[in-house]
């Protein structure tokens, strides 16, 4: 009787230790417990960095954990006067790594997307973001910790609408991302478009606040032409209103050396808000030929069964290992309840592979419980 006590209670404590085991290597979504959107995730030496949109200022978190924010060191980096250009709806806030130096490109209005009638009233649709356009901020050293941020200046986008804009880093030079429209008062649709921001990779040394591209050689790489990009799905009447591509964001297959745009489509307040992909095919990034889109479905979307809507706006990094032996994750928003709307986002992260065309491989969005990432 003895032993058989004592086995059930060795199984028991087993048990328990098994369980903590488990529970310590495991994480679920959210990420972080408020309320949250557009993350910007990259890592730089032990720690990774987040972003995301505050709407009133740019706050910039550590950690050294992906998959856990709520407990991650936090710091202002930048706070607009009011009465600027830029004071208000502060959108997407990205930090990009650039000759050495920190950058944090981000979207903002001066009236906190209520433009007066008289500019209202040319807009083919309502245009609350009507006034919205890029800014640049620079670091004053290599650690994006330490260092103080100043405002470097608007990114030239011909003084018409432009939000979610993003750095894309190629051989032939430095370029610009950015979700905009055909003309200054369209409202929609929102598209891609792509300018130049340095000539080479050397010239000029340094200065990501400088478009070199003009109006007419602005390129639209991609329309929201597919009913998964129109909201709702296929939308037959006024088909141009609340259709959408923006959030772009840059990324590279490590082992393949594949370039891809990754980009949310349809209305980020939405259930079927998703993300649509573009292959460099080519050798120029500012012609639309030597891109490939991908249109037979999103590559990224909502999961009913698990009650994951609105997934979009997503950035990447990686876990453990070095080079394509790393681990490939994806940091993104979704909602659990869209009847919420935006209020509704939060943050969740996730890991995924690689087709064998070489492709990203996403896996279905849900809550976990999920594997740490590797080191974490």
């Amino acid at each position: 009787m003895f032993f058989k006590i004592f086995a059930l209670v060795w199984v028991a404590l087993l048990q328990m230790v098994l369980g903590q085991d488990d529970a310590s290597s495991t994480y679920t979504n959210p990420v972080l417990d408020s309320v949250g959107a557009d993350p910007w995730v990259i890592k730089n030496g032990d720690y990774y960095y987040l972003t995301y949109t505050t709407n009133d200022n740019i706050t910039l978190s550590r950690s050294k954990t992906l998959t856990d924010w709520n407990d991650a060191d936090s710091k202002l980096l930048f706070k607009p006067p009011m009465g600027m250009n830029y004071s208000t709806d502060l959108w997407a806030p990205e930090l990009h790594n650039i000759d050495n130096k920190w950058y944090v490109i981000f979207t903002a209005d001066p009236m906190a997307d209520m433009p007066p009638p008289e500019i209202d009233m040319f807009c083919e649709f309502s245009c609350p973001a009507v006034n919205h356009r890029m800014y640049v901020l620079e670091s004053n050293g290599s650690d994006p910790w330490e260092s103080n941020f100043t405002m470097k200046g608007q990114l030239n986008t011909f003084d018409q609408f432009a939000i979610d804009g993003t750095y894309f880093q190629h051989s032939s030079g430095l370029y610009h991302i950015y979700s905009c429209w055909y003309r200054a008062y369209d409202g929609w649709p929102s598209n891609l478009c792509i300018t130049k921001s340095r000539v080479n990779n050397f010239y000029p040394v340094s200065d990501p606040w400088t478009v070199t591209s003009n109006l007419t050689s602005r390129t639209i790489l991609s329309t929201p032409s597919q009913p998964w990009e129109q909201t709702p799905y296929g939308r037959s009447y006024q088909p141009l209103r609340l259709s959408s591509n923006e959030g772009p964001e840059q990324l590279t297959n490590p082992k393949t050396n594949q370039t891809f745009v990754i980009y949310s489509a349809a209305r980020s307040d939405n259930a079927n808000y998703c993300l649509g992909q573009l292959e460099l095919v080519g050798d120029d990034p500012m012609n639309v030929q030597d891109w490939r889109k991908r249109t037979d479905g999103c590559v990224f979307y909502q999961n009913a069964l698990e009650g994951a809507y609105g997934v979009g706006h997503a950035s990447f990094t990686t876990a453990g290992g070095a080079d394509g032996d790393a681990e490939n994750w994806i940091v993104y928003h979704g909602m659990r309840d869209p009847s919420l709307g935006w209020g509704d986002r939060t943050i969740r992260a996730q890991r995924f592979e690689w087709n064998a065309d070489g492709s990203p491989k996403f896996p279905r969005p849900g809550y976990g419980p999920y594997s740490l990432p590797s080191g974490a």
